[in-house]
């Protein structure tokens, strides 16, 4: 499956244009990560992509995201792709083993919080975010509270990264497609 085949299969399981905003900030946060470790940018950006694919359909975590994976298996997606979809959700117990795993993992709610973060600020623009303001709004638990803090602990923790540095690459990485995600 390449780019285009899968932000079509996106698009087919998912109208909103949050969710489909927050794929495209998950894809670049991947694929940045995939050229920082030397890995392979065309199928850690399609992970990002297909990350949540199935959850408008499949809300319900007892589905979400196991029905995306039974789908992507028929597509004949690579098992690890698979795995790495499933493990970025802790509820599903699959362990995080590979350096895309832990990945996927580490920037799927840090990027919704930094989109949360970059929505308050005067111009809701990503330029105007910084490693500070994120930390700062980690800290207060009623904003964007749906957002596990401990989960983009546990993701910078899981990937060897220390928060403030992750979080700065996180945000660099979203920058650079700040215009597809109206930031």
């Amino acid at each position: 499956m390449d780019r285009n085949q899968a932000y079509q299969l996106l698009t087919e399981y998912t109208t909103k244009d949050g969710l489909i905003k927050h794929a495209l900030a998950v894809e670049a946060a991947m694929r940045a990560y995939a050229r920082k470790f030397g890995e392979d940018e065309e199928s850690w950006r399609i992970v990002g992509l297909l990350h949540d694919f199935d959850y408008e359909k499949y809300p319900d975590l007892k589905d979400h995201p196991m029905k995306g994976a039974e789908i992507l298996r028929q597509k004949g997606l690579p098992e690890d792709w698979i795995t790495a979809i499933l493990g970025h959700a802790s509820h599903t117990g699959v362990p995080r083993e590979s350096l895309m795993a832990k990945s996927l993992f580490a920037v799927d709610e840090l990027c919704g919080f930094i989109t949360a973060v970059a929505y308050v600020r005067p111009s809701r623009q990503l330029a105007e975010v910084q490693v500070k303001s994120v930390k700062k709004k980690m800290k207060d638990k009623a904003f964007a509270r749906q957002v596990n803090r401990e989960e983009i602990r546990q993701g910078a923790e899981e990937l060897g990264i220390p928060l403030d540095e992750h979080i700065d690459f996180v945000i660099k990485a979203m920058q650079s497609v700040a215009g597809e995600l109206g930031l």
